[in-house]
């Protein structure tokens, strides 16, 4: 159908599948779907998709091309990150996706990412004069928007997602005390543009894009047996909730927080680091409250799409 379109986030972690038509004058989802492909692992921090990566990821993508085109999909549009980004080989991966799954990836610099995260979380949290700093944990890169009246005040994409951290410093599981130090002081200097910000326009709340929050909130209801939201853009977390996921988190090793409920398997690895980079923030600035958008890049994306380009 004409008025159908898919949108592909591929991510350093998972790779999203969005399918919405077009009613009147606004979008409806029909469809959401996503896979781990952790197209990053193993060769992030050397700037390379490694082999089984490319497979994965072109796996994915031929089961994902199996409803658009039951769906009648009339334009697919898909975008790489932060992984396929900064590959020495992204052309080559490019290419061998074309080739075999007919999908054409457009390329977004951390600039362009960060404000299609800002458009998704705007649908979904109605932002509007309160101060805010969205915070999207990617495996790849991070991307941080300060809003506030006015809009998006300022925005910026580190290279510094979950994955490089992961491989960078927890080589311990449980993380060790001198793990999260040296990821400590590693984030110190990374985040200087950040803290810098935080003290010229002075947000108050932090925001969770998807992701790392998702499951955390998730974690978060079930813990204090909070119904769970279903399709809601915004789902629960408090501050002291967060306190006391992180609390456990780290004294666990991989099983014992595959066995938390709420605990995704696609999350269970990344999600300590994670969380060491979500505690930093909090120790650094008095953020006063904590809100999770369960819309990110490809919602926002979607409300942005009448402004792309062919």
């Amino acid at each position: 159908m004409d008025n159908r379109i898919a949108i592909l986030d591929l991510g350093t972690n998972t790779f999203h599948l969005l399918i919405a038509e077009k009613k009147k004058d606004d979008w409806q989802v029909l469809l959401r779907d996503r896979q781990a492909v952790k197209i990053g692992q193993g060769g992030i921090n050397e700037s390379r998709i490694l082999p089984d990566a490319m497979e994965r990821a072109i796996a994915a993508l031929k089961n994902f091309m199996i409803p658009i085109r039951s769906m009648h999909i009339s334009r697919v549009y898909a975008f790489g990150t932060s992984a396929i980004r900064v590959a020495v080989n992204r052309d080559e991966f490019i290419k061998r996706v074309k080739d075999q799954t007919g999908i054409t990836i457009r390329i977004l610099s951390g600039d362009e990412e960060a404000a299609f995260i800002y458009h998704g979380v705007r649908k979904a949290l109605q932002l509007r004069d309160e101060k805010t700093l969205i915070t999207d944990i990617g495996g790849g890169s991070v991307e941080f928007i300060i809003t506030g009246k006015g809009g998006m005040l300022w925005r910026k994409s580190l290279e510094i997602g979950a994955q490089r951290l992961l491989e960078k410093f927890q080589h311990h599981d449980p993380i060790l005390p001198e793990e999260i130090h040296s990821l400590n002081e590693y984030l110190k200097q990374k985040l200087q543009p950040v803290t810098h910000a935080l003290q010229v326009f002075c947000p108050e709340v932090l925001v969770g894009s998807s992701g790392t929050f998702d499951t955390l909130s998730e974690i978060y209801c079930l813990k204090h047996n909070i119904p769970l939201p279903v399709d809601s853009p915004e789902t629960p977390l408090t501050l002291n909730g967060f306190a006391e996921i992180y609390s456990e988190l780290i004294r666990k090793n991989r099983s014992e927080r595959l066995a938390i409920p709420g605990m995704i398997e696609m999350r269970v690895d990344m999600i300590v680091v994670a969380c060491c980079l979500i505690k930093f923030l909090l120790d650094h600035y008095p953020f006063s409250a904590i809100r999770v958008s369960s819309y990110a890049m490809k919602e926002g994306i979607l409300d942005q799409l009448d402004l792309l380009p062919d």
